[in-house]
């Protein structure tokens, strides 16, 4: 226990976007202290070699430093920076109700708000709508560690509520972010009219399905980004993922053609290393060896939303899902055992209401549907919205 909590403890200052400069500031004083500290003729190669390194990492750190600042006064928060008691989360809620239920959205990943702007926007003029960045990502700052989808579910309702913000809601969520509404849902079904599943992750592909070694490197590279932020090297670039991989390279052409504008902002602010520690301690979450420990508080169990209109959105083909875990089948049989494993548990989300529906993404369209087909998700939820609009009244 005193190993996490230190682990924690550390992710907490390290993702404060100043923690470089102490990191170099103590390099410094380190060579500055061989002079004394260490033999004589040790003293001056090692005096160079650690003052010379803490150069570097001053320099580096500065140029983080001002590049937050820049950044953060070129792209100001566009909504409201809402106390949560020690640090910030920032909310962007326009539009009016009208009697009708507010809309939350969650994107996928561990991403900022502004992911789905391209949907807020269209849906502002017809109810209030609402995007959240979580602890880490977008505006927010950086909140208590570790992160965890049953915090970030308390999170979102706290700032909703200290935001002035009464609902009821209608939440839609894509892929990680659809686990955190089902989440939000489950602990205050009261509040919430409808829930709006755009493929969420069902839990039960990590602790029951394949080895997802991916997840493992996700929190790696998460964790070396991160670091590499602090000190002006910024190598987690949409630039970078998609050269040489052109799956990767078709769909940031189809989320930056979706998101307009927003895809440069959203891209610029989280250029930062609290987004990158936040999505490390989501990934050590969402793990075989983390879930175990997390999941009475984070899976969404059949019969868990009572009788909550609940619409499960995804591809009909399962297209996708034929291709993911080929690699790791032992032989035929085995693949075709995990294409019908992740078939099924695509559906897994149909068990936890007695109103749930099924609907069919547009044919072609994948994982990614809000950004290859974002009319039709902004159509559905446009039909949710209607035949919740009782629920309001």
């Amino acid at each position: 226990m005193k190993t996490t909590g230190l682990q924690y403890g550390l992710h907490r200052f390290l993702s404060q976007e100043w923690s470089g400069l102490v990191i170099a500031a103590m390099f410094v004083i380190v060579g500055l202290s061989a002079q004394t500290a260490f033999p004589q003729s040790w003293q001056p190669p090692l005096t160079v070699c650690v003052m010379t390194l803490g150069g570097l990492l001053s320099l580096g750190a500065m140029r983080h430093w001002l590049n937050t600042v820049r950044m953060h006064r070129r792209h100001p928060a566009p909504g409201l920076m809402v106390d949560m008691g020690g640090w910030r989360m920032h909310m962007l809620a326009e539009g009016e109700a009208q009697g009708r239920p507010t809309v939350v959205w969650f994107p996928g990943g561990h991403a900022g708000g502004h992911a789905l702007h391209h949907l807020h926007l269209a849906m502002r003029n017809e109810t209030r709508s609402i995007l959240l960045d979580r602890a880490g990502s977008g505006w927010s700052e950086a909140g208590p560690f570790p992160r965890s989808t049953a915090r970030e579910a308390e999170e979102a309702w706290c700032c909703l509520e200290r935001a002035g913000e009464r609902g009821p809601f209608i939440l839609v969520g894509h892929s990680l972010g659809g686990l955190l509404a089902a989440n939000m849902a489950r602990r205050r079904r009261k509040q919430v009219c409808a829930l709006v599943l755009l493929d969420a992750t069902p839990l039960d592909t990590i602790v029951y399905g394949p080895p997802m070694m991916g997840i493992a490197s996700l929190q790696r590279q998460a964790l070396l980004n991160g670091l590499l932020a602090l000190f002006g090297i910024y190598r987690n670039t949409p630039e970078r993922a998609a050269r040489g991989n052109p799956e990767i390279a078709e769909l940031e052409r189809v989320v930056r053609k979706a998101l307009g504008p927003a895809a440069s902002i959203l891209r610029d602010i989280e250029t930062n290393a609290r987004a990158h520690f936040a999505y490390a301690s989501v990934y050590s979450e969402h793990s075989p060896t983390g879930l175990p420990g997390s999941a009475w508080q984070t899976v969404v169990y059949d019969g868990d939303l009572g009788d909550l209109p609940v619409w499960v959105v995804a591809p009909g083909d399962h297209a996708e899902t034929a291709s993911l875990p080929t690699g790791l089948a032992a032989d035929a049989a085995d693949a075709a055992r995990m294409h019908r494993f992740y078939r099924r548990n695509r559906e897994r989300y149909l068990a936890t209401s007695t109103q749930s529906h099924r609907v069919d993404v547009p044919a072609g369209c994948g994982h990614n549907f809000p950004y290859e087909a974002p009319e039709f998700v902004i159509d559905l939820v446009r039909g949710v919205l209607q035949s919740s609009s009782r629920c309001a009244g």
